[in-house]
């Protein structure tokens, strides 16, 4: 073997003369300031953990490659969907929400379920989660959201208090909630999991056309979820449990495969569906009825290969949705909105203002930007300017630039509470109804579990939400609290 090449050294390639002894003032003397290697190793070691992410704290992730299966250029001039067959490396993170990084992977909690997609024209990142709706609508609610979901300031424990109440004076959150006490709030792994953009995004065609869309990414290894005894039994046995199936999956040679499609809607279209069922398109606690928007099918996304270091690849993978390629567009959903600052400022504070450089944010494609120095700068431009010269003829700007039109705006700039006008409910008691008897018994237990310490104010605002969105759903859940308390 090469003693050089398994030589222990320093960060600076200096090698190590004794990693077993720090240096001293005689054999029991105090330790001298100038053992480099030492300080080195304890510095390093009390730097180890970057911030924990606020949400999603806990992930697992691969890489894999995106396959595309079906033409959609006449909706997107996008590079990636430009051929059938054409392939796209991939990396994918999965995640708890609301939990810590020890944290039982088995919680009920919805799952992140974010792909970076490593195209010839930049990153696309499709951040998503595996149910198609969210609690809020507006991000300014946001932060208080997740304090209710973490841990009481006092007593630094989860509060079923705090969770209920927010849930009960936002009705909005309704939907969400009816999909996360449901069977699906405890998915069996990752790897039998839907995915979904949530968001509606848009696509722009070669024409400078838009479409409105929703991306979808369905479960090759079949939905399979776990009861809520089996979720709580394995978060004490096997508290990695998804980390563990998904890892062990892919070293098999198993390789977990999703479809993945979209929902298109075409301006007049959501004009007329807006009108027809009162519903905003960009409502992030709803979701396009496929009756009214059928999933067409794009591609294949396989994950085939495990990261060789988890800290490397998936602690330190830095998605946002501001992150769109040409022939990819956004909306005015205002929890998009939100969220193009909030996830790049976050990376900014969690990994450092040069995080796009780590191998595993790196785009696959040139780099020119005038961005320079800051910590951790390794590829920080060389000779070249750090200024981009002004264009003294203008440049006759149109939209959004790649050919993106824009959007049309209309109204006075200013603050809406929607609450008075939304529908809260019906796509709730939607969800409720195409449960089987079974699910709804299992939908109405957990729930009440989940309920049996609120106050009696809380528990009756709560009830009066599931009562509106289907009268059997109230008395359900009404009934198992007086069942729970006996």
């Amino acid at each position: 073997m090469d003693d050089k090449a398994t030589q222990l050294t320093t960060a600076s390639g200096i090698p190590v003369a004794d990693n077993q002894n720090s240096l001293s003032a005689g054999r029991t003397g105090p330790l001298l300031l100038q053992d480099a290697h030492l300080i080195e190793k304890l510095q390093h070691f009390n730097r180890e953990r970057i911030p924990e992410r606020v949400v999603h704290a806990k992930g697992s992730g691969a890489f894999g490659i995106f396959t595309v299966t079906h033409d959609i250029s006449a909706y997107t001039k996008a590079g990636l969907f430009g051929a059938v067959g054409k392939q796209t490396p991939t990396f994918a993170r999965f995640s708890t929400v609301g939990g810590e990084r020890g944290s039982a992977d088995t919680e009920r909690d919805p799952r992140g379920f974010a792909v970076r997609f490593y195209t010839d024209e930049g990153n696309w990142d499709l951040v998503g989660n595996n149910t198609p709706m969210f609690f809020i609508k507006d991000p300014i609610k946001f932060p208080d959201f997740v304090h209710t979901q973490k841990r009481d300031p006092q007593t630094n424990l989860k509060s079923p208090r705090m969770m209920w109440d927010f849930w009960s004076r936002a009705p909005e959150s309704l939907h969400q909630v009816t999909m996360l006490f449901s069977d699906r709030g405890t998915p069996d792994g990752y790897r039998h999991m839907d995915g979904f953009g949530g968001h509606t995004f848009s696509l722009i065609s070669a024409r400078g056309e838009r479409v409105w869309v929703k991306w979808h990414l369905k479960t090759q290894q079949g939905v399979k979820n776990l009861s809520a005894a089996e979720a709580v039994r394995l978060a004490g046995a096997d508290p990695d449990y998804a980390q563990r199936d998904l890892f062990a999956a892919i070293a098999r040679g198993e390789f977990p495969r999703w479809n993945v499609s979209v929902q298109v809607m075409r301006e007049e279209e959501r004009l007329a569906w807006e009108t027809r069922t009162n519903w905003s398109a960009f409502d992030l606690t709803k979701v396009w009825p496929h009756a009214d928007f059928p999933r067409l099918p794009v591609g294949q996304l396989e994950l085939n290969r495990n990261p060789d270091n988890y800290h490397g690849d998936v602690e330190q993978v830095a998605f946002s949705p501001a992150n769109v390629v040409p022939g990819l567009g956004l909306s005015p959903d205002k929890m998009l909105q939100g969220r193009l600052f909030a996830y790049h400022d976050a990376q900014l504070y969690r990994v450092g203002t040069n995080h796009q450089q780590l191998p595993v944010n790196r785009p696959r494609c040139p780099v020119h930007h005038q961005q320079r120095d800051g910590a951790m700068a390794f590829a920080n431009g060389g000779a070249s300017t750090n200024y981009a010269a002004v264009n003294a003829q203008g440049t006759s700007p149109r939209g959004f630039g790649h050919g993106d039109p824009g959007w049309t705006l209309d109204g006075v700039a200013g603050r809406y509470d929607s609450r008075a006008t939304d529908d809260d409910v019906t796509q709730a008691g939607n969800l409720y109804r195409i449960l089987s008897a079974s699910q709804q018994g299992n939908l109405v237990h957990n729930i009440a579990g989940a309920m049996a310490g609120v106050s009696t104010e809380i528990r009756e605002r709560q009830l009066a939400h599931f009562a509106r969105a289907d009268g059997a759903y109230g008395a359900g859940v009404r009934a198992a609290l007086a069942k729970a308390r006996k």
